[in-house]
């Protein structure tokens, strides 16, 4: 009997642990393992989203840097655009200025000529006055002559 006893003791202190350990241990260490379990997937569900938007992140990126370059590009191309056409105007101002330029000087040289021509006829009429004194020797009307001769001189 003592091992019937005991055999039952054993059994019943067998239950009452495996009673024991399933209600104490085993339910408190499953919820607490499936909630692990439950924050891992979590984890790594947060992690693929996020290299999802990393992903989309850098395309964006490198869209934005596509955009800013083509607009650097066409600021550059309106620069050069623009500046070549201050180079045009300054040339074009330049040209006007030279033929202002050249047009007074060649007037001011065709009023130097009309100067010199006035100039070279009333010497032309003096010397032809002297010389006209000198053949015939005696006084004329210096005024009288000089008119005549500043007729001819202007028809000349």
């Amino acid at each position: 009997m003592n091992i019937t006893v005991t055999l039952l003791a054993q059994v019943i202190a067998f239950i009452a642990l495996i009673w024991f350990v399933n209600k104490v241990l085993w339910g408190p260490l499953s919820k607490l393992m499936e909630e692990r379990q439950k924050r891992i997937a979590d984890g790594l569900a947060a992690a693929e989203k996020g290299k999802k938007e990393q992903e989309l992140a850098e395309k964006k990126a490198l869209q934005a840097i596509s955009e800013a370059k083509q607009q650097a590009a066409e600021i550059i191309a309106q620069a050069q655009k623009r500046g070549n056409e201050i180079v045009e105007e300054a040339k074009e101002t330049a040209r006007a200025e030279a033929e202002r330029i050249v047009a007074a000087a060649n007037a001011e040289i065709e009023q130097e000529v009309n100067r010199a021509k006035e100039h070279l006829r009333k010497e032309v009429a003096e010397l032809a006055l002297a010389g006209a004194s000198k053949v015939l020797k005696r006084e004329i009307d210096a005024k009288a002559h000089k008119d005549l001769l500043n007729d001819l001189a202007a028809q000349i």
